[in-house]
């Protein structure tokens, strides 16, 4: 690991040269290219430097403790000497974190798609619940909430809601998110007070900008329709609802949302591109696996990843067997009681795979 950090501090100096050439300045986009890996490497670089300093002063005290006499004199060094291993494990944690290959989708947008699955109207419930949820935890973390698309039935619940989320960082907590979620709770429609299992579907896609998914306007077919709500009574007289068909692909994107055509079509294209730019990358994460299934997050929409167990207040995450006592709070949108040990069990398996 630290011949590895080494030739990452080697590259961190080239490039403080680099910064300092006067012919690098007149180029402002290589410029800003060259700032940018400056400054990703910057925190590394840094904490390498805290964790050498730690370990020369380390040495120094331990010699200092070979010749030191005096009883106090000694106790202070081992004081100082117990802080500073304390300090090189924390830093040497942070160290191999650091080097854990980052998601490129992480700082992105996401684009969220909420659907209800086996269970009928109380799985239509369910996925309302889910998207609310999430609608707290992103107002909590200062992020906003755009709805893009809403199927509701005819008792409050969602057949599939696609809302964007913006904030910094969100892909990087909300695609753990991704799968199928369980519910086990009495439904508002069962007389008969006896415990129903449905599942809700969870997508978390990173928004793509145009440059990251390249689509070509011959392979689009767009249609435009009146958009209707539940029951099918028409929500305006217009022509606004966009359907856009991606003709490669067979991918379909529908949105009825607003009254406008043209802003319809906007964030029908949003979630087009999403949906292509996951597409690619799971086939991208298909080749590089093979045979092999990631344990944590591994975006399989068939996979059961937690459940949700009303009558005992429980919720459980199956992928690293978590289960919390607080699920109320949790539906309220405190998340990152969850999201943390996730975060956290996908840097312990990527640090696992790269030894």
């Amino acid at each position: 690991m630290f011949d590895r950090l080494a030739g990452l501090e080697e590259r961190y100096t080239e490039l403080e040269k680099l910064l300092s050439d006067p012919k690098l300045l007149a180029q402002p986009k290589e410029y800003q290219k060259v700032a940018k890996e400056h400054a990703d490497l910057s925190p590394l670089v840094e904490a390498l430097r805290r964790y050498r300093k730690a370990q020369q002063d380390m040495e120094a005290n331990q010699d200092l403790l070979r010749h030191e006499t005096d009883l106090e004199m000694r106790e202070l060094i081992r004081e100082d000497l117990n802080r500073l291993r304390t300090e090189l494990e924390d830093t040497e944690s942070a160290l191999k974190r650091m080097l854990v290959p980052k998601d490129p989708n992480d700082e992105k947008n996401v684009i969220l798609e909420i659907r209800a699955g086996t269970g009928g109207e109380e799985a239509a419930l369910f996925a309302a619940d889910l998207f609310r949820m999430y609608s707290r935890y992103a107002e909590n973390r200062g992020w906003k909430v755009e709805l893009l698309d809403v199927h509701p039935t005819g008792i409050g619940g969602f057949k599939e809601v696609i809302a964007a989320i913006n904030g910094a960082g969100a892909f990087s907590r909300l695609k753990f998110e991704r799968g199928v979620h369980r519910v086990q709770r009495v439904p508002e429609t069962e007389s008969q007070g006896r415990i129903h299992t449905s599942a809700v579907t969870v997508a978390v896609l990173p928004e793509a900008e145009e440059v990251d998914v390249a689509i070509d306007p011959n392979d689009l077919r767009v249609d435009v329709f009146r958009s209707s709500g539940p029951g099918g009574q028409s929500v305006n007289t217009t022509d606004s609802a966009v359907r856009i068909t991606h003709l490669p692909t067979g991918l379909v994107v529908i949105c009825q949302d607003e009254k406008s055509q043209h802003k319809n079509k906007a964030k029908a294209m949003k979630v087009l591109r999403a949906r292509l730019l996951d597409m690619m990358r799971s086939e991208q994460e298909a080749k590089i696996a093979q045979e092999r299934k990631s344990q944590v997050g591994s975006g399989d929409r068939s996979e059961r990843i937690r459940t949700y167990n009303f009558p005992q207040n429980r919720v459980t995450d199956h992928r690293i067997n978590l289960t919390l006592y607080k699920l109320e709070e949790v539906m309220m949108g405190a998340l990152d009681d969850i999201i943390d040990p996730l975060i956290a069990a996908a840097q312990a398996e990527a640090l696992a795979d790269g030894q």
